[in-house]
């Protein structure tokens, strides 16, 4: 049984079709990537499924709950979380303080913190220091970290490879592994290819707001259209707009 459903989903921004017609489903206990160029309608995707937009059209349903018309806090208390693009973590307040803030959803209860710090050690490490001293990839860890606080069923990660050295994004896409194996689905959107296509269960390719191709991620890993579009030298993140 899916954990999430998204049904003929359409979304619009100032009057525009971002996101025409979308469906797809995360099981529990999987990774599913969602992958396209930049300014195809994967963010707007994922600002709608986390209560941020509203759809125009279609029907988004979680753990047996429709989500359509909710609020955001909402759908975090029903155990869905998104670790956003771009991190937007609070660069003036502590590790401390960004990871409690994770999880004033939950009405305060901060018993997955060490259990998050045991996934993040270098989190540890940095707990006292504001989160604006971190590397980038040490603030993607916290980014990351803090939608765990919420105890989700689903994590919703968008672009976490962004701006990330090599090294860096290995890291990274190590723990989205880590975070499945402690019981968490997890849908990625994410415009390293190769590295997504390799930890995910099932992918989607969205082009024009559309899904144009799905299927297992190993299927689609060989597939000639995917090489060609996107296994190929990758685009530069630093020109993204989030769409």
């Amino acid at each position: 049984m899916s954990l999430l459903e998204v049904s003929n989903l359409e979304v619009k921004l100032s009057g525009l079709p971002i996101v025409k017609d979308i469906s797809l489903s995360v099981s529990k206990g999987q990774i599913v990537t969602v992958l396209g160029a930049n300014g195809v309608g994967k963010t707007t995707l994922m600002r709608t499924l986390s209560g941020i937009y509203r759809a125009s059209q279609g029907q988004i349903t979680f753990a047996g709950k429709e989500l359509t018309t909710l609020p955001a806090h909402e759908i975090v208390r029903l155990g869905l979380a998104q670790a956003p693009e771009g991190r937007q973590i609070f660069s003036g307040m502590t590790v401390d303080e960004n990871l409690r803030l994770g999880a004033v959803q939950q009405k305060g209860n901060l018993t997955e913190l060490d259990n998050i710090l045991a996934i993040f050690p270098l989190l540890k490490e940095r707990f006292r220091q504001k989160a604006g001293s971190l590397s980038g990839g040490e603030q993607q860890m916290l980014c990351i970290a803090r939608a765990l606080m919420s105890r989700p069923q689903l994590l919703l990660l968008d672009e976490p490879s962004l701006g990330l050295a090599p090294k860096l994004t290995r890291q990274i896409f190590d723990l989205i592994q880590t975070i499945r194996d402690y019981g968490t689905s997890i849908l990625l959107v994410e415009q390293n290819a190769r590295a997504a296509l390799a930890i995910a269960d099932f992918a989607y390719v969205i082009e024009g707001g559309r899904v144009t191709l799905a299927g297992n991620a190993s299927v689609l890993s060989d597939d000639e259209r995917i090489r060609q579009a996107y296994l190929g030298e990758q685009a530069s993140h630093q020109t993204a707009i989030a769409v």
